[in-house]
């Protein structure tokens, strides 16, 4: 499927999502959902969009060093491999900070993207958000829209669902709103979008200079213009009424001392650069990330770190469902067709020390044992294979016979069948590490394989929901795991 394709299939959906009438809770007898005692009231989810290979990150194999002339399918790891605080798991060079508090999580290792044919990674991101392998017939909803809408807010004020660090209008942010959304089960249970994570506070205020007046106008007329567009006019009582929540909720949360927590401000500097490697000037913190050249602006890797600080303090004031990315963009970041190893580098700069932080001060705060903190990606990376080694796809990425170049030094090629999945808190075991991968290439998943309905389910089951929930939609069940199968991963919970 071309990202054409998946643009057309995922529009239908969307569209026939504003038809689709009030999506109640259904199961049939043999799908009951089990009654489960929740060991999470909230979820954070930090996204490392673009495919982070694990050998790089928290599976590490040998180490091969950069030299001329050296054959690619002899590189395994760029990293040296770190120690941890707990003495059977090894992670890579360069997340000393993480390592320091490995002793709080659980590693997966053997987490197996779904074969999806020609690999696109807005389709393996659809599929990972939505649990659902795309084109659907209709418009699944998000992970953080199924949660917000099965268990409420925790603070009314809120939104249940807020997505930090994407911005929606560059690189392939049309194919990202596919998911980026609550469906068909309505729009008061979609994300709540800051794609600054800087500018968060400004949210949830109306614009500068802007009169208490004039403001109730626009909200006046904004109502208007909707009560005209084609979702008023073709969508169903239940779509066209949920819109006009979603309206009222953003409305209340402008005038509710909520709204506090997205104001970075007031958050003491000295915490602001825990989280920033040592930024506390927000002025400073690159809107740009990562240059088309392959540079970083000075600063760029605050961004991420105040993502993860503003998770905190949302956290705190009763979020249900927070995702933080490090921002998905063709061909940066971690989409490492080439430059592999320095991008690497990089981007680990941007995340230890503030997913560290975020796990110390949920802690101190006496909330990690009830915050599930969830780290992933759409796949993984290898050197040599694209998809597994028995389903291969096309190559996307040349590989030269002998690397002269430091930039073909580092994993490439999209790989599917092996990738780490790293969890704190929320009832997980501490300093657990569930499934094995080869150490002979290809690095695949040889035991206790976790393809995404059982990882979702895991999920689902920490927060108290069953995966055989199910919703009814076009007189038909939508399970928030594939068919209602996806079956927990009890290992890892203590």
């Amino acid at each position: 499927m071309k990202r054409r394709d998946f643009l057309k299939t995922a529009s239908a959906a969307t569209l026939g999502a504003l038809a689709a009438g009030y999506p109640k809770a259904v199961w049939s007898a043999e799908q009951a959902p089990e009654k489960i005692k929740p060991t999470a009231d909230t979820i954070i989810v930090l996204w490392m969009g673009g495919g982070m290979a694990h050998t790089e990150t928290f599976d590490p194999k040998r180490y091969t060093p950069f030299e001329k002339g050296i054959k690619p399918g002899d590189v395994y790891s760029t990293f040296r491999t770190i120690d941890t605080k707990v003495d059977n798991i090894k992670i890579t060079k360069g997340l000393e900070r993480i390592a320091s508090v490995m002793d709080r999580g659980a590693l997966i290792r053997s987490y197996t993207a779904g074969d999806l044919g020609f690999i696109l990674h807005s389709r393996h991101q659809f599929h990972w958000h939505t649990g659902y392998a795309p084109p659907q017939t209709v418009a699944a909803p998000h992970l953080g829209a199924v949660i917000a809408r099965t268990l409420g807010p925790l603070n009314p004020a809120l939104p249940a669902f807020i997505n930090i660090g994407q911005r929606l209008d560059l690189g392939e942010g049309e194919e990202l709103k596919a998911f980026t959304t609550a469906g068909f089960l309505g729009s008061e249970y979609g994300p709540f979008n800051i794609p600054l994570p800087e500018a968060a506070a400004s949210s949830v205020r109306p614009p500068g200079g802007m009169t208490p007046g004039r403001f109730e106008n626009r909200d006046k007329f904004y109502r208007k213009l909707l009560a005209e567009s084609p979702v008023m006019l073709h969508g169903s009582d239940f779509q066209k009424e949920s819109l006009l929540r979603s309206v009222d909720n953003a409305h209340r949360l402008l005038g509710s001392s909520a709204a506090k927590a997205f104001d970075l401000a007031l958050e003491p500097k000295e915490n602001v650069a825990k989280y920033t490697g040592g930024i506390s000037d927000f002025s400073k913190i690159s809107k740009a990330g990562q240059n088309r050249d392959g540079s970083y602006e000075k600063n760029s890797i605050g961004r991420f770190g105040l993502g993860c600080l503003l998770a905190r303090r949302l956290a705190e004031a009763g979020a249900r469902y927070i995702e933080v990315t490090t921002e998905y963009i063709p061909f940066l970041n971690w989409d490492t067709h080439e430059q592999g190893h320095e991008k690497l580098v990089h981007m680990k700069q941007s995340i230890d020390a503030p997913i560290a932080q975020l796990v110390l001060d949920l802690e101190e705060r006496g909330l990690l044992n009830r915050t599930l903190i969830v780290l992933a990606s759409e796949f993984s990376r290898d050197s040599l294979v694209e998809g597994k080694p028995d389903k291969k796809v096309q190559d996307q990425v040349p590989v030269p016979d002998t690397i002269q170049d430091i930039k073909n030094y580092g994993m490439h090629r999209h790989f599917t069948d092996a990738g780490s999945v790293l969890l704190f808190g929320g009832g997980v075991k501490k300093g657990h590490v569930h499934g094995v991968t080869a150490d002979e290439k290809p690095c695949k998943t040889i035991k206790d394989r976790v393809v995404i309905e059982d990882l979702h389910a895991t999920l689902y089951t920490a927060m108290g929901i069953s995966p055989k929930q199910a919703y009814e939609v076009e007189k038909r069940p939508f399970y928030v795991t594939r068919d209602g199968l996806g079956k927990s991963i009890h290992q890892i919970f203590a």
